[in-house]
């Protein structure tokens, strides 16, 4: 369960590197901000300063995921699983609230949150049974 906890925090990383890219270098092209519901080119331009900060969040998540996996491997197990635990629940949890934001949400939450849910889950239960 290790090694499969390990890839979902690998891929979780991924996934919100991507969303980072898309908050934060391509908010203002029509395809990006079409993609997250924005109504217009104007209204993208306005929003831009509030995607460009929650784009930073992401990559920040992305990275503690990323060197925690990092460190699990490199045989740091407490500071590895104590990122990836740290980064990943907070992903999940970010995901929980995106959700419970209406149900227009409810597909991007759980592209957001099924990775770093299962990266925790068979963490906790390899840890636990291992």
């Amino acid at each position: 369960m290790i090694p499969a906890s390990l890839v979902f925090a690998f891929l979780a990383a991924l996934l919100h590197v991507y969303i980072f890219t898309m908050e934060s270098v391509t908010w203002t092209r029509p395809a990006t901000w079409k993609r997250f519901g924005v109504a217009s080119q104007a209204d993208a331009e306005t929003t831009r300063p509030l995607a460009y900060n929650q784009g930073f969040y992401n990559l920040f998540l992305a990275l503690g995921a990323l060197i925690g996996a990092g460190a699990v491997l490199l045989g740091q197990p407490v500071v590895g699983w104590t990122l990836i635990f740290a980064s990943c629940g907070s992903m999940g949890l970010a995901a929980a609230v995106l959700a419970l934001t209406g149900r227009k949400y409810l597909r991007p939450a759980a592209i957001q949150g099924t990775t770093p849910l299962l990266a925790v889950v068979l963490g906790l239960l390899g840890l636990l049974l291992g």
